[in-house]
């Protein structure tokens, strides 16, 4: 697989990483420049629902929020497939980072979006210039750029082993890892 980061890149940790913001996680990126890189964790799911962080009608649309990353935690961000979203920042090939907020809101109140059309996170990962490419040559991260438009479809609870197996080779093995190898 391609190291090279860029938007849209999926991150995916090694099996042992050992840092639980990130162990087994699935991470895509939505900004990556001369300023740092910006991503979302996908498959870590909070306590919180939407309705409880944002003025919304529960009753048309709700879900639960993942938990983005360790960085303000205070914040929400979300990633669609709502291209005529004002805003939206394309992130890869029919997925969008963001967007007019209050125009979102009110589309989530008329019941105009689907529940597979969009995740939302409370909190962000957050990496300094170069920091993520000194990860990477680390191997701390796999790198995935083939993944990015069937996020919004797949299973949170096995996103990390899914696409690791979608990956094949050596990841496919990865995938088998336990968690504890203690315990094997």
């Amino acid at each position: 697989m391609a190291k090279e980061i860029q938007k849209g890149s999926i991150l995916i940790s090694e099996p042992f990483l050992g840092d639980p913001n990130f162990e087994r996680s699935v991470v895509v990126i939505c900004q990556h420049d001369k300023d740092g890189t910006v991503g979302l964790v996908l498959n870590r799911v909070s306590a919180l629902h939407l309705s409880d962080v944002i003025d919304i009608n529960a009753e048309v649309f709700d879900m639960a929020l993942a938990v983005g990353g360790p960085m303000q935690p205070n914040t929400l961000h979300y990633i669609h497939r709502l291209p005529n979203l004002p805003d939206a920042q394309p992130i890869a090939s029919g997925l969008y980072w963001g967007g007019d907020f209050e125009e979102l809101t009110r589309w989530l109140n008329e019941g105009i979006v689907l529940q597979d059309e969009i995740r939302f996170f409370v909190g962000y990962s957050g990496w300094s210039p170069g920091q993520l490419d000194e990860e990477i040559d680390k191997n701390v991260w796999f790198v995935n750029n083939n993944a990015a438009n069937k996020l919004l479809t797949l299973n949170i609870d096995t996103l990390w082993r899914d696409i690791l197996k979608e990956m094949g080779g050596k990841y496919k093995m990865y995938a088998n890892y336990p968690a504890d190898p203690s315990l094997n």
